[in-house]
């Protein structure tokens, strides 16, 4: 149930925050260089990183979700072991993935 949440609510996030980021962003390219600049010091701020890192967690936990629908709608993975694993290896990979990249970003930018 918890993973079928999550689903729905990461979904819902990646299009509402995702869609105002990437407006902003297209509006602030379009405004010329002071606005570019502000935009990008938010963007790279402390709680711009915490907002970029939870829309890639958004988006790990969704795709990894929307993968286990995509099993079941097949008819596979219906017996409760094999739900109840992948129900608890999706939110740990998703976090997992986040850290990896995030890790890799932050080491590129040292």
């Amino acid at each position: 149930m918890l993973v079928s949440i999550l689903h729905r609510v990461t979904g819902d996030g990646l299009a509402v925050v995702g869609a105002m980021g990437l407006v902003w962003w297209l509006l602030a390219a379009a405004s010329g260089k002071e606005a570019y600049d502000q935009f990008v010091t938010c963007a790279t701020s402390i709680p711009g990183y915490i907002v970029m890192v939870g829309l890639t967690w958004a988006f790990f936990q969704h795709l990894f979700s929307g993968l286990r629908h995509f099993v079941l709608d097949t008819g596979a993975g219906y017996d409760l072991k094999t739900n109840k694993m992948w129900s608890i290896i999706i939110p740990v990979a998703a976090v997992a993935v986040t850290g990896v990249l995030w890790l890799y970003i932050f080491s590129r930018s040292i």
